[in-house]
């Protein structure tokens, strides 16, 4: 890390008045929250992109239900590190200071909101939140497993002893309405509540922070160049250089954990 780049970027937070990060799976996977994406990261035989679709859940609910449930218990005692907290304690003081700082993330885990953020945008929903499919109600739900029935369920060894559930398994809705996960799956189009809010934050910010996500996927990629036309100074948190790196400010190496901590450490100075 090159300390007059950090002090550069400091300097540009420290003027100005609204800040914005984009986060994405880096951040998390510092927690050892898994992806379920790229090599290695199949469940039973199935990726992430087989599962969590629209077609998927037409298919077979239950199975789908099932994965879910699995990621559920994965992340059930997983915990914040570094990078979610330094990021909680910078809006804290940011926001006492009177400022503005809003989190968009892609993550559905919860740990910015564990870490104690408020400001929080979840793009690609939660996955401690249920929608019912009848009303439409999202609701918080962290029941592990989701129902009774799923108990001892989730194996992901591809030779497991695969179970059949039915529409009798499903968890319900107090209005008697099937339940499933409010996440957004791969084919479904972000929320325009959420989508507005990104997009309107990074139309007036002055400082973008972009750490651990590969910003390839749209319409999230686009917040980068649209921040960047708004006059915002952009930087980069990432292991290694990705797609968005030759359009940003500063690109920093290295894990959030360690980087995010430095970067924002006593800012904004108030007194």
């Amino acid at each position: 890390m090159v300390d007059k780049a950090i002090a550069e970027f400091r300097a540009a937070l420290r003027s100005a008045t609204s800040v914005m990060v984009l986060s994405g799976a880096g951040v998390s996977a510092e927690s050892g929250v898994p992806t379920f994406r790229g090599a290695g990261g199949l469940w039973r035989r199935w990726s992430a992109t087989e599962l969590a679709t629209p077609e998927a859940w037409a298919r077979d609910a239950g199975l789908v239900w099932e994965f879910y449930d699995y990621r559920r218990r994965r992340m059930a005692d997983v915990q914040p590190n570094p990078a979610h907290h330094a990021l909680a304690a910078f809006e804290a003081r940011w926001s006492a200071a009177g400022r503005e700082l809003e989190l968009v993330t892609q993550n559905i885990d919860g740990l910015h909101e564990q870490a104690g953020s408020r400001a929080v945008t979840r793009l690609h929903g939660s996955i401690w939140h249920v929608r019912c499919l009848r009303c439409g109600a999202v609701t918080p739900n962290r029941d592990v497993p989701i129902t009774p029935a799923y108990e001892g369920a989730g194996d992901p060894d591809p030779h497991a002893h695969a179970r059949r559930f039915t529409a009798d398994d499903l968890p319900r809705c107090a209005c008697s309405g099937i339940l499933r996960p409010h996440v957004v799956w791969f084919g479904e189009s972000l929320a325009e509540e959420d989508l507005g809010r990104a997009v309107a934050a990074a139309e007036r910010c002055d400082a973008l922070i972009v750490v651990g996500t590969s910003a390839v996927v749209y319409p999230a990629a686009g917040l980068i160049p649209l921040a960047r036309r708004s006059g915002a100074v952009v930087c980069e948190i990432n292991l290694s250089p990705t797609p968005a790196t030759n359009g940003v400010d500063y690109h920093f190496c290295g894990p959030a954990g360690v980087v995010l901590p430095e970067l924002l450490e006593g800012l904004p100075e108030v007194g």
